[in-house]
């Protein structure tokens, strides 16, 4: 590729960046000034002193926390390519032995992180569609009582449309973008040019000047201050879609000075005409363009909600493929983009929440004491991960890893401890959200191990069973029997019974097991390793990373390389299908025990997440007691 080509490519990269990473950053300023100065916690009182002091702190604020600390710090701390918080959370564990405490906090602080992620799947759509839409109270009142039906109207049909995919539509995310922050970066403009004393917001002092000559409302104006940072994970969650580059040129050359315009220019407006608070984004434009606006904004919500919601199938298929989730049904939307899949279940419950969110809070005023815990939560965490990652996996003394992610600990701990003080009045929302989701994660790990311990309990061993076949005793047929299970040395528990109900074992038998790594991807190539075992027995090792999506008759294909060829149309499938028993007597809570029972039962079928042949599939029963 020559130098132009490169630079082609990094351009339509950087393009597409804007409408998939920066989508719930860039659709901050409908709200984000409007709940400092006129929330209904603590609202500063709007003085020129005061409106520098905030666009100061606006300003370092995305600074310090989304260009030091995503952009040229975490952007770095790729597992392979991929960011996000599991992908961080799978490289803080990858130098920690099973069963130490340090495994224990990762797991808990990284699952917990995944799951404060579905808060903010949830609480994005609702407050951005319905911060857009409440851009037509502006123009006349007469408009407030269609504010939330109109938000619930685009919010169900964006949500009915996922299952079509977002391949069709996702090449407009790009331009559509940019045009969203050409418009900001000229309202801002505008607005500015009438009153250019806001830019000395961009000395510090004005920020350190309100913080110390207001202690109080200084600190409980962080809980609105941080709504600027929203989607600021974002940057580093979907580097595996972009790379780095691209997301990094995108921030510095448009997104950061499109939006510090647009802040700013808000501010002028109402040091201009403090009335404006009503709504200082849409008070910026000009009459003749309200409607337009509203309708850019919408469409700018949506897709920021998009962003939002694909980002919640993909930790979802990340928490399936690493044990943290059962199984689910997945549909795959694209049959270019192997990152495009759609998954109901999740769609659905989302939709759910969103729409109760809506109704029961009623506005985005309501809404965001709600949004910055979620924020604020997730930010901390990966602080947290990034210590554990840079200490252990890359190896820095403590004193070095301590020093380079406490300056954004201590920044993150304010913005978070001056949301908590809106826990009763909406922040309580995305901690109850995400405590749910963390305990059905962590509940489906552990009701796993356990029911793996039982099953290994009534095991035997697979060479001393193959061994035992050499003295006769079992009828070989025609054919080949895959057998899948999770213990590559234990014979699987549908040999047992098929050996107990037909009595005959097929002409070769393939044990297969199933490894997810914790790396996003394993090349093809080094996908399975084949061993070849006496009484034309074989032994099969299947490796998948966290974002791949297991396709199991075409990875068999890859074994021919060793000596091991597959003829599906002679080839039979062999699952186990587990009726679980809840026992008081166990290691687990016999509630959680009935939870995981639950949680089993509606699992997704190993054949569909296998894209195994429906008609070359067999599922033998057994009961366990846990």
């Amino acid at each position: 590729m020559d130098v132009m080509q490169h630079k082609e490519r990094i351009a339509a990269l950087s393009l597409a960046a804007l409408g998939v990473v920066y989508g719930d950053i860039g659709t901050s300023p409908l709200y984000a000034l409007k709940e400092v100065f006129g929330g209904a916690h603590h609202p500063v009182p709007i003085t020129p002193e005061n409106v520098l002091g905030i666009l100061s702190l606006v300003f370092w604020a995305l600074t310090i926390v989304v260009t030091l600390k995503y952009v040229a710090f975490m952007l770095r701390a790729d597992n392979k390519g991929e960011g996000g918080i599991m992908a961080l959370m799978s490289l803080a564990l990858r130098n920690t032995g099973e069963g130490t405490r340090r495994r224990g906090v990762i797991l808990t602080l990284g699952l917990f992180g995944a799951a404060l992620f579905y808060g903010d799947g949830v609480i994005t759509p609702a407050i951005s569609v319905l911060s857009a839409v409440e851009g037509l109270e502006v123009a006349t009142p007469a408009f407030k009582p269609f504010v939330i039906p109109l938000s619930l109207i685009v919010l169900i049909g964006l949500f009915m449309i996922q299952r079509r995919g977002t391949a069709s539509v996702g090449a407009l995310f790009g331009p559509v973008m940019l045009i969203w922050f050409a418009v900001l970066m000229a309202m801002g403009i505008v607005n500015i040019v009438h009153h250019p004393d806001v830019m000395q917001a961009l000395d510090p002092r004005h920020g350190v000047a309100f913080l110390l000559g207001n202690p109080a409302l200084g600190f409980f104006s962080l809980g609105a201050v941080v709504l600027v940072l929203t989607g600021g994970e974002a940057l580093y969650a979907d580097m595996g879609h972009f790379g780095r580059r691209p997301i990094q040129i995108a921030w510095l050359s448009l997104v950061l000075p499109a939006l510090v315009l647009n802040y700013f220019g808000q501010g002028a407006l109402l040091v201009h005409d403090p009335k404006a608070i009503e709504n200082p984004f849409y008070l910026m434009a000009p009459d003749w363009a309200l409607y337009p606006l509203v309708a850019l904004a919408t469409i700018a919500t949506v897709i920021a909600s998009q962003a939002v919601i694909s980002g919640a199938f993909s930790i979802t298929q990340q928490a399936v493929q690493l044990g943290f989730a059962p199984r689910l049904e997945m549909q795959h939307t694209s049959d270019q983009q192997i990152g495009q899949i759609y998954l109901p279940g999740i769609n659905w419950l989302l939709l759910g929440a969103v729409i109760a969110l809506v109704i029961g809070f009623g506005s985005s005023t309501s809404l965001a004491a709600a949004y910055g815990i979620a924020v604020t939560g997730t930010m901390f965490i990966t602080n947290v991960l990034a210590y554990f990652t840079a200490r252990w996996l890359w190896g820095w003394p403590a004193w070095r890893a301590l020093l380079g992610v406490l300056p954004f600990v201590i920044i993150d701990l304010a913005f978070f401890s001056a949301n908590s003080v809106k826990i009763i009045d909406g922040g309580w929302f995305p901690l109850v959200f995400g405590l749910v989701i963390f305990l059905l994660l962590t509940t489906w790990k552990s009701g796993r191990q356990l029911l793996q311990k039982r099953l290994a309990e009534e095991g035997i061993e697979l060479i001393p069973f193959i061994e035992s076949l050499g003295y006769g005793g079992s009828t070989r047929v025609q054919g080949t029997a895959v057998f899948l299970t999770p213990n590559p040395d234990g014979v699987p528990h549908a040999m047992l019974h098929s050996l107990k109900h037909y009595k005959v074992l097929h002409d070769r038998v393939v044990v297969v097991s199933v490894n997810v790594l914790d790396v996003p991807r394993v090349a093809d190539a080094q996908r399975v390793t084949v061993e070849k075992l006496p009484q034309q027995f074989w032994r099969v090792k299947v490796h998948y990373g966290f974002m791949d999506q297991p396709n199991l008759p075409e990875t068999l294909e890859w074994c021919a390389e060793q000596g091991l060829d597959f003829d599906l149309m002679d080839t039979s499938f062999f699952l186990g299908r587990e009726s679980l028993f809840a026992s008081p007597g166990s290691e687990m809570p016999f509630w959680r025990e009935k939870l995981f029972i639950a949680m089993f039962r509606n699992a997704g079928s190993a054949a569909n997440f296998f894209r195994l042949p429906a008609n070359r599939v067999v599922e033998l029963g057994t009961q366990v007691v846990l």
